[in-house]
């Protein structure tokens, strides 16, 4: 086994041939890559029938499908209607990515709202237990939840409180968004000593076989110094945004982990998870 890349949600250079998101599998194997993220952060609006003719041509084409559930999930909210449209959101995106065949649906940690980080986590554990009960009750057993790393500092989900959602259940995968965590810390995680780091850490907490299929988003982000992320960039942006691809490439290959990672690039998701996928085979290459 080993890592697979793919985008999320179509790339310009897609949009401009193709109209409809049922011809993205076949064209992202032709690209040469192997996954695909459906994007529902605005809330799940794909029928059945689209989703389960999207998950056919994903079957054939030998593309990993995973989705995106709706940006607006905050598991930090305490309020119990809240919680229930949280509960909603996300059921839909399982029933979504059900029909689809989607093995993953990534999640939003959710916003402190100007409580404590502590205080903020304790809600969303408490929340994120009734999510996993729910989705059990309706049948999505099957889909693996991936609490998300978020960019804003203001924001829950750095590294540790994501891994500590993640101990709820065995089921649960980190969605490890490595350009949020660099925008957040303001630009100190990234480099070769900050990249074994964090892998350590997700295998001190999660074990080795969890840790080593995480899944992942990755672009370079361009961030404020009071707020954490402010953009996603591209890779062909030369005004010196990070993180750098290339040591994480490196620390992956050399543990021989096979994650799924999701290029969030402006634009050139594709093209630019293309370029991550040649340089993690380089590094892999050498340690055969």
């Amino acid at each position: 086994m080993s890592a697979c890349f793919g985008p999320a949600g179509n790339s310009d250079s897609f949009s401009k041939k193709y109209k409809s998101s049922l011809a993205a599998p076949e064209w992202i194997r032709e690209q040469g890559l192997d996954c695909y993220e459906y994007q529902c952060g605005k809330g799940v609006h794909v029928g059945e029938e689209t989703a389960r003719k999207l998950g056919q041509k994903a079957l054939e084409a030998g593309v990993r499908l995973s989705l995106h559930a709706p940006y607006f999930i905050n598991l930090a909210n305490p309020d119990p209607e809240s919680l229930q449209k949280t509960i909603g959101y996300i059921t839909s995106a399982c029933l979504a990515a059900s029909w689809m065949g989607a093995e993953r649906v990534v999640i939003h940690s959710g916003a402190l709202m100007k409580r404590s980080r502590r205080e903020a986590q304790e809600i969303a554990l408490k929340s994120l237990r009734e999510v996993i009960a729910a989705c059990d009750d309706q049948g999505f057993s099957h889909i693996t939840l991936c609490p998300e790393t978020m960019g804003k500092i203001n924001q829950l989900g750095d590294l540790d409180e994501v891994l500590e959602l993640c101990t709820l259940d065995p089921r649960l995968i980190p969605c490890i968004d490595f350009g949020h965590l660099y925008a957040r810390s303001l630009g100190a995680l990234e480099g070769e000593e900050a990249c074994e780091k964090m892998l350590d850490r997700v295998e001190e907490i999660l074990g080795a076989e969890r840790a080593s299929r995480f899944h992942s988003h990755f672009s370079h982000i361009q961030f404020t110094l009071n707020g954490g992320e402010k953009c996603h960039r591209t890779f062909a942006d030369d005004d010196g945004f990070g993180p750098d691809w290339t040591p994480l490439a490196a620390q992956v290959a050399k543990r021989g982990w096979s994650p799924t990672f999701i290029c969030e690039s402006a634009g050139t998701q594709a093209e630019d998870a293309l370029t991550m996928k040649k340089i993690y085979r380089e590094f892999l290459d050498s340690h055969d």
